[in-house]
């Protein structure tokens, strides 16, 4: 495992006054930590702050919203992004999940206030509220369409909506616990949900129906991604027929994180098991990265990614805290993961360094929605925040 930089999450306003500090740390697995600050001295003709770093740190790049600090002993840099704007008001207490439709106009949210809510992704205006589930509403999505909303809530109910007038289209009963995560196949004519009540179940929109449990686990699933699988994967044969109801799910691989420590792969056609990893504690999420590999993040901290065509070892598994890994998303040709301490980052190949999220504090980032050079942050202190990644 590598070296972990940090810096204090409100470090932008520390830096705003001059001889302002702020304070960093650099941690290595089995090595005493690395202690130092920054300071900012003044501004440049450009108005760009003129920062400096303690011994045993290096102050790189920096602009109005981000910094590059190294600690050469450790061979570590992480850029620090502190972000663009932040929408405080769309929801009243913590916000458990949002996502940005495709056009990356709209985004939708709901909240331990009990609320979900449509609103205008530029400046955080309230567009339509969603009312209809029975207690909290755990997850929210755009169909690729941008037009229509997947909801999943604690009363074991899936719902679609309008986004246009807030409409609800389509309510879907079957589960016997509340669901926890969903997922559109292709462009929307089927959707998968996964459930407390430890199954996965295909439904079929154009009829209101349950066209299968894809699984069933006997623990709570609390996680679920749905991709094309390699050519070389055996996804097993169904043992009857597919309906004609059931649109592109050929081909097709579910993963499961369960809460049992174990990452689940099913032929989402056949229903057939494809392989069965054991991991270091419960999965709370799990996303593809391409047709051969995926990650999935546990309670104990810990990223692995894996090779479909291969699980019985995972490729590596970063570990950068022992704070629950609480989402995961493709981002270029890397990914996004955010957890429970706070922390948000970016790990791309092309870089040789991290991109840090930083200015959410100690409260845990539930979800992350990328759009474009933009990326959006739920937290437990209600806020939304939005970054602008620029030309990385």
């Amino acid at each position: 495992m590598a070296a972990t930089l940090r810096i204090q999450s409100d470090w932008s306003q520390a830096l705003r006054r001059d001889e302002g500090e702020a304070w960093l740390s650099c941690r290595s697995p089995g090595k005493p930590t690395l202690y130092g600050s920054l300071t900012r001295r003044g501004l440049s003709t450009e108005g760009i702050p003129d920062i400096t770093a303690s011994e045993g740190f290096v102050v790189g790049e920096v602009t109005k919203k981000s910094i590059l600090i190294s600690c050469p002993h450790e061979n570590v840099s992480t850029k620090f992004l502190a972000p663009y704007t932040t929408f405080s008001r769309i929801h009243q207490k913590s916000i458990t999940c949002l996502d940005i439709s495709s056009g990356g106009g709209l985004g939708v949210s709901t909240s331990t206030d009990g609320t979900m809510k449509i609103w205008q992704a530029t400046n955080g205006e309230i567009r339509r509220l969603l009312e209809g589930h029975v207690y909290d509403v755990n997850c929210c999505r755009f169909f690729p369409s941008g037009l229509v909303v997947l909801s999943g809530g604690m009363d074991a109910q899936l719902k679609i909506w309008s986004a246009e007038d807030a409409s609800c289209v389509v309510t879907f009963k079957g589960h016997k616990g509340g669901i926890l995560d969903t997922a559109i196949v292709d462009r929307g004519r089927n959707v998968l949900s996964c459930s407390r009540d430890g199954t996965a179940r295909l439904w079929d929109c154009g009829k209101s129906s349950c066209l299968g449990v894809i699984a069933d686990c006997g623990s709570p699933i609390n996680g679920i991604a749905v991709g094309t699988a390699d050519d070389s994967v055996n996804l097993g044969t169904p043992e009857k027929a597919p309906s004609e109801r059931e649109i592109g799910t050929e081909g097709k691989i579910l993963l499961l994180a369960r809460e049992d420590k174990k990452l689940q792969g099913v032929g989402l056609q056949s229903r057939q098991p494809v392989f069965l990893f054991d991991g270091s504690d419960a999965f709370n999420c799990c996303t593809f990265l391409s047709s051969t590999y995926f990650l999935a993040g546990t309670q104990d901290g810990n990223i692995y990614q894996l090779d479909v065509r291969n699980t019985n070892a995972p490729i590596q598994i970063i570990h950068r805290s022992g704070a629950p890994v609480l989402s995961l998303f493709p981002y270029r040709d890397g990914f996004i993961a955010s957890q429970g301490d706070g922390t948000c980052f970016i790990i791309q190949q092309d870089l040789d360094y991290v991109i840090d999220l930083t200015e959410a504090d100690c409260d845990p980032v539930y979800k992350v929605a990328p759009w474009e050079k933009q990326i959006y942050t739920c937290c437990r202190d209600g806020v939304v925040r939005r970054y602008q990644l620029g030309d990385l």
